[in-house]
């Protein structure tokens, strides 16, 4: 093969197979990880995998993870009080660093791929004039996503917000509405561009 042939091809688009889970090697400091960082869930599921520095902060008690989930590098799960819950379906991959803080309910399908440095929080703070903000009272509303969605990196997913099956978050989105099935959403805030064909 020519080298301009070569150029061309490397410049154009490759299919690929999903790789993340080709590396996630099943070791005896795997299981030790996985057993130290996930002990006291509420449920865990059959083969999750779990990188290193995952915290799941609070009130473990009320996470769920299902079968084959990957919770990669840094990330943080925190229910942070004694009734809120997070819970993640089967075969999904939380990407390194992604922060999820349920003060009511951050509720993720299965098959949910969730690229590095998302943040999810379900709860605001009150801000009206006149008082600190650090004492006004918090509003908590579920955060949904439903099976088979795809955040870019960077998403933010604030309270309320149902992101329907088979959607797709651009990276660096802040979703602040619900996503209709199959969209493709971006922008500040999340907005629908078109579906998927």
């Amino acid at each position: 093969m020519s080298s301009e042939a070569l150029s061309a091809e490397a410049a154009s688009d490759r299919k690929l197979a999903s790789g993340v889970r080709k590396y996630a090697r099943y070791t005896w400091a795997h299981a030790a990880r996985r057993w130290w960082t996930m002990r006291g869930v509420q449920a865990l599921g059959a083969g999750v995998f779990v990188e290193r520095n995952v915290e799941l902060q609070r009130h473990p008690g009320n996470i769920r993870v299902g079968d084959y989930v990957m919770l990669k590098e840094g990330a943080r799960l925190c229910p942070t009080n004694p009734h809120a819950s997070i819970s993640i379906g089967a075969w999904t991959t939380v990407g390194a660093h992604t922060f999820m803080y349920a003060s009511s309910e951050i509720s993720i399908g299965a098959n949910c791929l969730i690229a590095p440095f998302c943040y999810f929080v379900d709860s605001d703070h009150g801000y009206a004039a006149g008082r600190l903000i650090r004492e006004q009272p918090m509003t908590a509303t579920a955060i949904r996503l439903e099976d088979d969605v795809w955040l870019g990196t960077g998403v933010v997913v604030t309270r309320g917000v149902t992101i329907h099956g088979g959607a797709v978050v651009g990276a660096r989105a802040v979703v602040t509405e619900d996503i209709p099935p199959n969209a493709i959403a971006v922008g500040n805030p999340a907005r629908v561009v078109k579906y998927r064909a």
